[in-house]
């Protein structure tokens, strides 16, 4: 009896994958994925995308400016990811913190991220408050200058560069920022982080949020993604309702000055054990077992609460 259990369970382990999973896993034709959407364009340039789903009284609003850390001048990097938390800081006439308005109103999933080319703001919120939120985001993307002053820039600047010593006190964490410069040209718009470098940080000013903000923070600039129980007409109306009053800007985009990079060779690890051919082209090889520089490094900052953070002490070994 033993016997033929066994050969039983052998035969089906013996059976062909493809044969198992096809009985479990469904077909999908990528062709038959639509998702429905309405686009428009306000008089100003302002973009809007609507998705019309009414299977719950939410809506997702969710607003992307063109501009990225590769936007950022020589000697500025990381200045468009310490302007997104510059964001959240409040407006002309709502100059209070962002997280705490929307929080309030039940708003889930709220924050923003930056990259390289684009910069995003975006929340759910019961559909009850949604001309509430658009009411916020108008008044960031067009008052925003009055509410900056030296203190907000000095906190946000403190908390990015707390986000950038956590961030390089993980293993192999500057595996990223070493690769993403020797993968690009001296030159290029890529060839830095987006997180960016701590002198750089320290020389970002209020001149400098006031001309990022002129030359990128415009209607024409942005796109304004409005999901859920709302109908594309109802979203139209109320887009033009709070953002048609904005200028397009960018009128202009400060031109991108070359600046040379120094040419200095960082070691580049390969996973296993060294070889005469490694050491010929100048890599430095891991031990055996190592794994190497991780190759996942992120593509884009996704900040937490700009809250005021303590100061954290930088030690050397």
């Amino acid at each position: 009896m033993k016997q033929l259990l066994l050969l039983a369970f052998l035969a089906f382990m013996l059976q062909p994958a493809s044969t198992l999973l096809a009985q479990d896993i469904p077909k999908y034709n990528p062709d038959d994925i639509n998702i429905a959407y309405k686009k428009f364009t306000l008089p100003n340039g302002l973009r809007l995308i609507v998705h019309e789903d009414h299977k719950a009284p939410i809506v997702a609003i969710n607003v992307w400016y063109h501009v990225g850390s590769k936007n950022e001048k020589p000697g500025k990097s990381g200045f468009a990811h310490l302007f997104e938390h510059l964001m959240f800081n409040g407006s002309e006439n709502f100059n209070t913190d962002y997280f705490q308005a929307l929080e309030a109103i039940g708003a889930t999933d709220l924050n923003g991220t930056t990259n390289e080319d684009r910069t995003n703001y975006f929340q759910n919120v019961p559909v009850g408050a949604l001309d509430q939120v658009l009411w916020l985001e108008s008044d960031r993307m067009g008052h925003l200058l009055g509410a900056i002053d030296q203190a907000k820039l000095d906190e946000q600047r403190g908390v990015v560069q707390n986000e950038k010593r956590q961030g390089e006190n993980q293993p192999y964490a500057r595996g990223w920022d070493i690769m993403q410069k020797e993968m690009y040209p001296p030159h290029h718009p890529y060839g830095h982080t987006v997180i960016g470098e701590m002198e750089d940080l320290n020389a970002a000013s209020l001149d400098d949020v006031h001309e990022w903000f002129k030359a990128y923070y415009g209607a024409a600039n942005a796109v304004l993604v409005i999901a859920g129980d709302i109908t594309p007409e109802a979203a139209y109306e109320k887009a033009l309702k709070y953002f048609r009053q904005h200028p397009r800007r960018p009128n202009h985009r400060p031109a991108r000055r070359e600046h040379p990079r120094p040419q200095q060779r960082h070691p580049r690890f390969l996973p296993g054990p060294c070889t005469r051919r490694a050491h010929q082209h100048g890599v430095a090889c891991a031990p055996v077992g190592h794994a190497g520089i991780r190759l996942d490094g992120p593509r884009f900052r996704r900040a937490g609460r700009r809250q005021k953070q303590p100061p954290v002490q930088e030690i050397s070994l």
